[in-house]
């Protein structure tokens, strides 16, 4: 085992690209990212819609309760995405084809989550909706993941943030992956449990985030 992860890691070193000998390519992976992430967000709020002719324009938004529920939790799952793969790219310190091809099919889960959320918007009563929503974000998750333990393996990461990476990212991304997996079955009984279920990843998200940032600030410094 050890010595299949120091050949990954030997590996990686010799393809790997030195960020700052590589600025204009890894700005470039930064700004995909943040072009996906960016009409991802804007789709999100499609599934909206403008009442015509209503006589009643409140109970006409009112009815779009579960679109707008939906909006919601979506704004703020691709957000915390992507305050966390802003994080992770900000302590890299060189990249390779195989970082690049994981964080591709991060963003691949990602451009789902405007389909998934338009379905729990209007189906969030079944749980089929229910459940491809949480595999959707489940995905999303165990992508992130696989980049953040692949680069810590291959040494992309900075030396300095290695520690907190491994002790805080990875468990997390892990962690919220189970809870969105675990609410599968929870979906099958009671699709607004499921969803509850959710909310409570953006409280683990908090402590987590606070802590990394915690453990970066003497690097900062330096």
């Amino acid at each position: 085992m050890e010595s299949s992860s120091r050949h990954v890691h030997d590996t990686a070193r010799a393809d790997a690209r030195q960020r700052d000998e590589w600025s204009i390519e890894f700005s470039r992976i930064v700004a995909f990212s943040d072009g996906v992430f960016a009409i991802a967000i804007t789709l999100l709020v499609l599934a909206l819609e403008v009442p015509e002719n209503a006589d009643d324009l409140a109970d006409s938004i009112l009815r779009q309760r579960g679109d707008v529920f939906a909006y919601a939790l979506s704004f703020a799952v691709l957000g915390k995405l992507w305050m966390s793969h802003h994080r992770f790219f900000s302590v890299l310190d060189r990249f390779d084809g195989r970082l690049m091809a994981l964080n591709l099919l991060y963003l691949a889960f990602v451009a789902l989550v405007p389909y998934t959320s338009e379905l729990l918007g209007d189906y969030g009563e079944q749980a089929p909706a229910v459940i491809l929503y949480a595999v959707g974000l489940a995905g999303v998750s165990l992508a992130f993941a696989a980049q953040i333990v692949y680069a810590y393996r291959a040494g992309l990461v900075k030396p300095e943030v290695r520690g907190a990476e491994r002790r805080f990212a990875v468990p997390a991304s892990f962690l919220v992956s189970a809870i969105f997996l675990a609410s599968i079955p929870v979906a099958l009984l009671s699709p607004d449990a499921a969803i509850l279920m959710w909310l409570g990843i953006f409280l683990v998200g908090d402590r987590v985030t606070e802590r990394i940032g915690i453990s970066l600030r003497p690097a900062d410094r330096g």
